[in-house]
């Protein structure tokens, strides 16, 4: 007989794997920069593919991190025995438990998120300006994402699955901590 209730922890193991996974890519492609940037400088350097890969990789880790975080937050409570037929009263849930610090600032890093998938801006400033906000979003992703690691730890025993980035995750949060000091 297939043993569901562990079917459903293994595959909660293995999004704690994606989270950490997309949270250790996210910040090492966010350091490569320095922040904030600028109209003039992302103009004067339009040619660079380094730097428009590095951007478009950072594009791409933070929707990625936020989706992944979504589909983690909403398996957690589900495990957890709580309301997961709206995704509104998950990130509550989630609020009220110190895992996202407001459900406006992850609907902000959503929209923000959204804004880079559907614009496709030619105004470097513009360009600039959406970059800095992803920057600005990215420590709340990576606290939201230490956040619930600790609790699917802590509440349901249950860690990364097969664990490959755990040293990476605890670092990277580590700095966060101290950056946001």
């Amino acid at each position: 007989m297939v043993d569901l209730l562990q079917n459903e922890k293994r595959y909660l193991s293995q999004l704690l794997e994606a989270v950490q996974r997309c949270s250790y890519f996210l910040h090492e492609s966010s350091s490569k920069l320095e922040w904030p940037l600028s109209g003039d400088s992302l103009w004067q350097r339009r040619k660079d593919a380094e730097l428009f890969e590095t951007l478009a990789a950072i594009n791409e880790r933070f929707a990625k991190l936020q989706d992944t975080l979504a589909s983690t937050m909403r398996h957690c409570a589900l495990l957890m025995s709580e309301n997961t037929d709206n995704f509104l009263k998950v990130l509550v849930y989630f609020e009220k438990r110190g895992v996202v610090p407001s459900v406006e600032l992850w609907q902000q890093g959503r929209m923000a998120r959204n804004m880079a998938a559907h614009d496709y801006e030619t105004d470097y400033s513009l360009i600039a300006e959406h970059f800095n906000v992803l920057s600005e979003l990215t420590p709340m992703l990576l606290v939201t994402a230490g956040h619930l690691v600790e609790i699917c730890n802590n509440e349901l025993k249950l860690s990364a699955e097969p664990g490959d980035f755990n040293d990476e995750f605890a670092t990277l949060l580590r700095d966060i901590e101290c950056w946001e000091k």
